[in-house]
């Protein structure tokens, strides 16, 4: 039972039943001689109306009227009536119970209620005179204990449980409802804000609650509009950074043709280094341009077809050109027929990076193995797989972070920027897909990249594998 509307709503229950419980206990297991005194307080004053109009009616009427009077009586309630006289008589003809002549006597010259408790039943009696002073007592059995004569009749008793129980359902639920909607409601804000939507916020859902989950809303609130605030700032900042950065790197770049026209060959090794350097410094700038932009997370995709089978495969052959001054090659093991919508421009560096990236840590004389399969009609799956080093597991997680790098496997040496694979997930996050890596079992990093996908028009279960 994991949700807690269930659980509040189960123990809520549960304590209902449990004071029911405790309450028939307490009733039960209470000493007779108590209860008995606490009865006779509280059926007293029923029991003299009852008695002073059976004498009434005897004196007025007559006995049959009296018989047609306990009948009446017997009717409402189920008790047994006697009218018992001076000489120990019941006047309508009655038997008299065990127990009725003793209790009877006892009530004769008593100005109060008499009672009579064992296990089975209870009597009651009480006694009353006439205008001639002649006095009668009435005497009531009931069965069981002295509340008896009060509980429903058995075929009402299921349906008034049913009624309690429902009825109690009833509160339970609107009161674990109360309880757990806040928290479900934040919850929903919570998961907005994880994945990328900083402007989600609790308050207009609670309400005008003045409880300490309304508390917990607004200081989630309060806390989801501060870092909307710094991760606003730091995206302006190094949107800003970048831009002003291409400016220089432009002059430098027509500084360094100048200089090369006014240089000798003693220069060129030199110069060209410098070159490489601003070219690397370009592309960087350009990767966290890309990322600043993806990084806002509420913007989508243009919703343009791609050919993802196409596309794959230009990826491949570019790279593999590439790969090969380095002894090592890039190659489409499986491509099925299969088309995304989105924006072809980010769907084309997300799988780029993520070749590129193989093909620079898989070892020399080893292959970059890509795959595009389809796994449902909807879903499009795009594997690379590299013969690198792999990365510690600790660490797969943590491997499309930006400017993350694995220090044995993924160093600075390689001239990677560890931007390519952060800008990968954010594409294909924003495409409404997924992305993880996994060391593939005989050693490597494969990386897998599942996109919401249809069927390419030029047919359906289509594909070509590469040998």
């Amino acid at each position: 039972m994991r949700s807690l509307f269930l659980k509040i709503f189960f123990w809520f229950w549960v304590a209902v039943g449990l004071i029911g419980i405790a309450l028939i206990a307490t009733f039960i297991t209470t000493e007779p001689e108590p209860l008995a005194v606490r009865w006779r307080e509280a059926t007293g004053a029923a029991l003299k109306f009852y008695a002073q109009t059976a004498v009434e009616t005897l004196e007025r009427d007559g006995r049959e009227r009296v018989d047609a009077y306990l009948k009446r009586l017997e009717g409402d309630s189920i008790i047994r009536a006697m009218l018992i006289d001076e000489q120990n008589r019941e006047v309508t003809g009655r038997a008299i119970s065990d127990g009725a002549l003793e209790l009877a006597a006892k009530a004769m010259t008593s100005d109060r209620a008499e009672m009579s408790f064992t296990g089975r039943r209870t009597l009651a009696a009480y006694g009353a005179g006439d205008s001639r002073g002649v006095r009668y007592v009435l005497a009531l059995e009931l069965p069981g204990g002295p509340f008896r004569a009060f509980r429903p009749r058995p075929r009402v008793l299921p349906w008034r449980v049913l009624v309690v129980l429902l009825a109690a359902a009833f509160v339970c639920y609107w009161l674990a409802r109360y309880l757990a909607s806040p928290v479900v409601k934040l919850r929903a804000a919570t998961r907005r804000v994880a994945s990328g939507d900083l402007k989600a916020r609790v308050g207009p859902a609670i309400g005008r609650r003045r409880d300490e989950l309304a508390d917990l809303g607004r200081d989630f609130d309060l806390m989801a509009e501060r870092i909307d605030s710094l991760v606003t700032a730091q995206q302006r900042l190094v949107s800003d950074i970048s831009h002003e950065l291409r400016s220089p790197l432009a002059r430098l770049g027509v500084a360094l043709e100048l200089a090369r026209r006014r240089a000798g060959d003693e220069a060129k090794s030199a110069l060209d280094r410098i070159e490489r350097e601003a070219n690397r410094l370009n592309g960087l700038i350009e990767q966290l341009l890309t990322l600043s932009k993806l990084e806002i997370g509420n913007q989508s995709a243009p919703n343009h077809l791609v050919d993802l089978e196409r596309l794959v495969r230009q990826i491949a052959s570019d790279a593999d050109f590439e790969a090969r001054d380095r002894n090592r090659a890039v190659r489409v093991v499986t491509s099925e027929v299969c088309q995304a919508t989105g924006s072809e421009e980010l769907l084309r560096r997300a799988v780029e990076n993520v070749v590129r990236n193989a093909a620079r840590y898989t070892a020399e004389n080893t292959e970059v193995e890509i795959s595009l399969k389809r796994e449902a009609p909807s879903l499009a799956v795009v594997t690379v797989r590299d013969h690198g080093a792999g990365a510690p597991e600790s660490s797969l997680e943590d491997l499309f972070r930006p400017f993350y790098r694995v220090a044995d496997a993924r160093d600075r040496q390689t001239g990677g920027t560890g931007l390519g694979l952060a800008i990968t997930e954010r594409a294909v996050r924003l495409h409404g897909g997924t992305v993880k890596a996994s060391n593939a079992p005989g050693g490597g990093l494969v990386v897998e990249m599942k996109l919401p996908a249809r069927p390419s028009p030029k047919g359906d279960g289509f594909s070509q594998t590469d040998h």
